[in-house]
């Protein structure tokens, strides 16, 4: 029987009800899986990451983080994302701005690509995400069979083409940032596994993590608010992705959703 390399990502993972449910549910999922990846740029009270937290899920079993535009909303990250390569931005962002948009690790003996990609639409003006993964994906295709694409952004439609752009040139392409997972998880023809958003890891009874009341209150008054985590239930929502290490093709893909009291 072929042995499939296993990935595990989990959605948006949102402040500290996010993390203590991560701590709750992955130390025994963790052997299930070749590579655990989260997306962790709300770990710090919904907004941004630091290195504390960024530290909790990893001692959780998360091998690698992933972001998206509030990687820069704590001020903390911004001289230590350069101390820990296991923390990715977006690769479209300028040269000259701290971190790494990818990297190559090799889990369970195999070489695994992983590249973090922003969208453009109705998303801050960085480089065209299209462009920057032409350029990186053949750099990473020299480096390791399976590569996995976050792609962080707003529009489904952005995430679909960039989905079909890299059709067989990568092996799985993950939506994330609108905390809602879809339901259209896929094989596409050429091999390459895709879900336009993954969901959220945080409380149930919130509007997209965030304390429903501040969400309504902003929309009837059109004035700022101070969002902030609600406490409660959370709902961890993830993918599991089955590929095979020889030909980096993605074999299945799977919604999954664990709700943590």
């Amino acid at each position: 029987m072929k042995s499939f390399f296993k990935l595990l990502f989990i959605g948006d993972i949102i402040g500290n009800p996010g993390r203590s449910a991560i701590g709750k549910i992955l130390p025994e999922l963790k052997d299930k899986y070749s590579l655990v990846i989260a997306n962790g740029e709300n770990l710090a009270g919904g907004l941004g990451i630091t290195p504390e937290t960024a530290m909790e899920v990893f001692s959780y079993g998360v091998d690698l983080i992933t972001t998206g535009n509030h990687v820069w909303d704590k001020k903390e990250i911004l001289d230590y994302i350069d101390t820990d390569p296991r923390i990715l931005r977006p690769a479209n962002y300028p040269e000259q701005t701290p971190g790494k948009g990818f990297i190559t690790i090799v889990a369970n003996g195999i070489p695994v690509s992983v590249l973090n990609l922003s969208g453009c639409v109705f998303m801050d003006c960085l480089d065209n995400p299209f462009h920057v993964a032409k350029k990186i994906v053949p750099l990473l295709q020299e480096q390791a069979k399976i590569i996995i694409v976050d792609v962080h952004a707003e529009a489904t439609s952005e995430k679909i083409a960039i989905g079909r752009y890299l059709d067989g040139q990568v092996s799985a392409i993950i939506g994330t940032h609108t905390h809602v997972q879809t339901a259209d998880e896929t094989i596409f023809p050429e091999g390459t596994a895709y879900i336009t958003d993954a969901g959220m890891t945080g409380p149930i009874d919130s509007i997209i993590g965030t304390k429903k009341e501040m969400v309504i209150q902003k929309f009837l008054t059109r004035m700022p608010v101070r969002f902030e985590v609600p406490k409660g239930d959370v709902m961890v929502s993830a993918v599991s992705i089955d590929i095979d290490p020889v030909s980096g093709k993605s074999i299945s893909i799977e919604r999954l959703q664990m709700k943590v009291t």
